[in-house]
């Protein structure tokens, strides 16, 4: 799975260098996300297609708090992209007892068993952006490449039928980047969205926020918002169609 201090590590180093300098801006930020999960997976094992799992009723996933980070570095070189990281914590785990048959993996837990499901699709974004307004509004366009790196287990109890199958998900996709913002002149406050999105292959995904937030003279700040992120694959032998959805409080500093 991702390592996160290896990744602040990164970050860090990777910034330290332009962190003084005049003409680079870099923003680091965090926020705490606490959505509500919906949605079906199934496994896709040598062609064979199991049971489509509802995450909520068969499962007993209802919601759950996940961590972000964020690092971007902006500069005035031309043609030269800036340059965002942002890595994501969405590892959940629930237990639930079924009430009808599930097939994953060519494994079939069975009525009235308790099964312990995690659900890891935590992921490192890497985005190339281009800041085309950047005034009172701002607007940047870009892409992003997403790295998934997690797994989906259903696990039973050692003492009953001790199944334990599970699927990793190690894939990377493309992403069209888009964010806009809107400074209410001043005050420090402003609002802001930003939209992640691709649909090709069969495969869609789309990943939207939206806040509103204050941002002192020093370049401290903070905001609070809303995000949904739907995800519709086929990857790694996972069919997955599912919806995190909630609000989120960040802390950030644009130095």
């Amino acid at each position: 799975m991702i390592n996160k201090q290896t990744l602040v590590a990164i970050v860090g180093l990777t910034l330290a260098p332009f962190a003084s300098a005049d003409f680079a801006g870099v923003e680091v930020g965090a926020y705490q996300w606490t959505p509500d999960y919906s949605g079906t997976i199934a496994s896709d094992s040598s062609g064979v297609t199991g049971t489509n799992i509802n995450i909520q009723d068969d499962l007993g996933f209802v919601d759950d708090t996940h961590q972000v980070i964020w690092a971007s570095i902006e500069h005035p070189l031309p043609f030269i992209p800036n340059f965002k990281v942002v890595s994501s914590d969405l590892n959940s785990t629930a237990t639930n007892t079924l009430t009808e048959t599930l097939d994953f993996e060519g494994q079939t837990f069975t009525v009235n068993e308790d099964v312990t499901t995690v659900i890891d699709m935590s992921n490192i974004e890497y985005t190339l952006y281009y800041e085309f307004l950047d005034n009172w509004i701002n607007l940047d366009a870009g892409l992003t490449f997403r790295q998934y790196d997690g797994v989906v287990s259903l696990k039973t109890d050692p003492n009953g039928s001790n199944i334990d199958e599970h699927v990793s998900l190690n894939f990377t996709i493309p992403l069209l980047y888009l964010k806009g913002r809107v400074d209410l002149p001043f005050t420090g406050f402003f609002v802001d969205g930003t939209l992640n999105i691709i649909s090709i292959d069969g495969n869609s995904l789309s990943d939207t926020e939206f806040s509103i937030g204050y941002e002192s003279e020093i370049g401290l700040g903070a905001k609070a918002g809303f995000r949904a992120f739907t995800m519709d694959i086929d990857e790694s032998g996972l069919l997955a169609d599912v919806e995190f959805k909630g609000a989120y409080v960040s802390a950030f500093f644009h130095f």
